[in-house]
């Protein structure tokens, strides 16, 4: 049973007592000036708004418990002793690049003293047969090149029943008695080789320690979208990863991928059943990793966030098409968790970090029917015979739709953006700010992000919107390939994927110009990006340099250069396979059984 130790339950305690109390303070702002639509409609806005500041106000005291100073780093143990896979699920992936990277990491420890006790495993879920074909050729280069033959395996099921975590249940049940710790990667996964061997350092100096997450960077992004969330993920995430950390203590985060669990664990507590029912409620379990991370939990294993690993890496969408069609995924698989909370041994915790994922994706129908309930309030006045609260005595302010309006945005903006720049500030006073170019270049990004992220998050309300109606409606969005590469769009394309987006905005502001024209002023910051959809799409999708640097870019880790000479050596050469698919089927070569 894991344990709850004081620090965690103070941190729980301040965290949810301040969003609840911020929360609270939103809804009685607007249920005291009650009179503009009407008691029903006055209290479906104030809900509406407690819910969505709620989870504002989360995020934000995830920010505030991060800016606690860290602890002093913990000293380094001994040498790692246990034998370690190091998992590489790939589906439809880009294998010169894959494996470039594969290629990279193992050169790396081959220089360290622990080379022997690291093997790589590249389990295939791809299913066209020219790219099963390209990853067989590659997969020989790779051998060749790094005289890898009884070190690197490569296997390609026959069936990708359960996806990426049935392929790593299939590789644990036929292989994994040889090894007691597994690192499981994605396809676009780099770490530095000292990483992976501390990481097998700390889960040997404590046994309970079932799975320690790292916290991956994003690198190598082009676009103005990918370069801004690749800043904002540098620069904040160390911060909220902290807050994370001390809230969750020991029943902490899995995201899938560049985290190393202790097989033996894994193995006894995450097979995952299919749920009962068609998709996309029904059917595998899409995020599995935050349901293996309850299940570790439930069987007593510590499950750990270590936010000062660095050197572990990651790649990032490149534009808003691109995320979104990765958010689709999320978004179905965390309403699918609702299946989950009454599942029997989860810890409370588990069970509200189930309730966390689907706020998250939820609160966007809160943040839509505020606004509607808004604009379209003057319309929907109606003073009922009966409400439930006669006879309670409630405060009564003046009505003034414009005073509340401004009270919600500036509400707002400061959940949003006072943790960015206390961030911000914080880098500049610890000297971190350095490897973003300096103190003017990080407050310069900074701004510049702020910005974009409020142009930009109007599209993503709508886009999650969507999402979690056709998930609620029934539709199965499945497990699309991860779209890789530079990302660059054409205006008829963004246009397409989301003149609806358009048609919406300009919709609600003129029906705000005609029922609420007061509030048509207060609505642009909202409509007018909504409108603008297809040329943000398209803008934020071309390459730029200018801003967002990053440690990465200005303090490489070896590991990146490791990487590109591979690439540009392999790149030199014709790229191996053909178009035509071969006749049998990829080479498989695995660990011996055990």
């Amino acid at each position: 049973m894991a344990r709850l130790s004081g620090p965690v339950t103070r941190a729980r305690m301040v965290a949810l007592g301040a969003s609840l109390a911020l929360a609270a303070g939103a809804f009685a702002l607007f249920f005291a000036q009650r009179q503009t639509g009407g008691l029903w409609v006055e209290l479906t806005r104030a809900l509406l708004i407690l819910m969505a500041t709620f989870w504002l106000a989360w995020g934000a005291a995830q920010a505030a418990l991060g800016l606690w100073p860290a602890p002093a780093p913990q000293p380094r143990r001994a040498t790692p002793r246990g034998r370690c896979a190091i998992l590489v699920p790939v589906h439809e992936e880009d294998p010169q690049a894959t494996f470039a990277r594969i290629a990279a990491m193992d050169a790396a420890l081959a220089e360290t003293p622990h080379a022997g006790q690291f093997d790589v495993a590249i389990l295939s879920d791809t299913r066209s047969a020219h790219g099963a074909a390209r990853e067989a050729d590659w997969y020989l280069r790779l051998l060749r090149d790094r005289d890898a033959e009884g070190r690197i395996f490569y296997r390609r099921r026959s069936s990708n029943a359960g996806r990426k975590a049935g392929n790593i249940e299939d590789f644990l049940k036929t292989s994994g008695a040889a090894y007691e710790f597994a690192l499981i990667l994605d396809a676009d996964s780099l770490m530095a080789p000292d990483t992976i061997i501390e990481m097998a350092r700390r889960m040997e100096a404590e046994p309970r320690l079932g799975l320690l997450q790292s916290l991956p960077g994003v690198i190598r992004a082009h676009s103005v979208f990918g370069r801004a969330m690749q800043f904002s993920a540098a620069l904040h995430s160390p911060v909220f990863a902290r807050g994370v950390a001390r809230l969750q203590g020991e029943t902490g985060p899995f995201w899938g991928h560049n985290a190393m669990v202790r097989v033996r664990a894994f193995a006894e507590s995450c097979a995952l059943p299919d749920l009962a029912g068609p998709p996309p409620f029904g059917g595998h379990i899409l995020s599995h990793d935050y349901v293996e991370a309850a299940l570790l939990a439930r069987a007593g294993w510590i499950v750990r966030l270590d936010e000062d690993l660095s050197g572990s890496f990651e790649e990032g969408p490149e534009n808003i098409l691109a995320h979104a069609k990765r958010d689709r995924r999320w978004c179905q698989g965390n309403l699918q968790h609702a299946r989950l909370l009454a599942a029997p041994g989860l810890r409370p915790w588990s069970r509200f970090v189930f309730v966390q994922g689907i706020l998250a994706y939820v609160s966007s129908l809160f943040w839509l029917g505020f606004l509607a309930t808004t604009i379209l309030a003057p319309a929907l006045r109606v003073e009922p015979d009966y409400f439930p609260l006669d006879g309670w005595s409630f405060p009564v302010l003046p009505p003034n739709e414009t005073t509340r309006t401004a009270g919600l945005i500036i509400g707002v903006l400061g959940l949003l953006i006072l943790p960015k720049l206390m961030i911000a500030v914080q880098a500049i006073r610890s000297g971190r700010a350095a490897g973003f170019g300096g103190a003017a270049r990080l407050m310069g990004s900074t701004l510049a992000e702020i910005a974009l992220s409020s142009v930009t998050a109007p599209i993503f309300l709508m886009f999650q919107t969507r999402s979690v109606l056709q998930v609620l409606s029934g539709r199965d969005g499945g497990w699309p390939a991860s779209a890789r590469g530079e990302g660059r769009l054409g205006l008829v394309e963004s246009w397409q994927a989301s003149r609806w987006i358009s048609v919406v905005g300009l919709a609600g502001l003129a029906i705000t110009w005609r029922l609420s024209p007061e509030l048509v002023g207060w609505l642009i910051p909202v409509a007018g990006p909504m409108i603008a959809a297809p040329l943000v799409i398209w803008a934020t999708s071309l390459p730029s340099r200018a801003l967002f640097a990053v440690p990465s870019e200005t303090c490489p880790d070896p590991i990146l250069a490791r990487q590109d000479a591979i690439m540009t050596d392999w790149s030199r050469t014709a790229a191996p396979g053909t178009d035509d698919a071969p006749d049998t089927a990829a080479p498989v070569q695995e660990p011996q059984h055990v």
